[in-house]
């Protein structure tokens, strides 16, 4: 599964980098490190609904404060 982060200056100020530490977190957590690959992009194009974070293509938007029910939702339930 590919997790892509977006990294870009108005996902960065929304908090991108503190997604990508909970979900770095997550994966190790849940030793998940051989199914999940995250990995970062600048601008998605979607500044207005940042965080955005793809999902094997699949577009959501992510808080620092959702970041866990999106990895429960999104990716442990899908790679299990």
């Amino acid at each position: 599964m590919k997790v892509i982060i977006c990294i870009g200056s108005s996902c960065h100020l929304k908090g991108s980098r503190q997604v990508v530490e909970k979900l770095q977190a997550l994966v190790k957590e849940n030793h998940l490190e051989d199914k999940v690959e995250l990995g970062g992009t600048f601008c998605m194009g979607d500044c207005v609904n940042g965080v955005n974070v793809t999902v094997d293509g699949e577009k959501h938007s992510v808080s620092p404060d959702t970041t866990e029910e999106f990895f429960q939702k999104e990716i442990l339930a899908k790679v299990q």
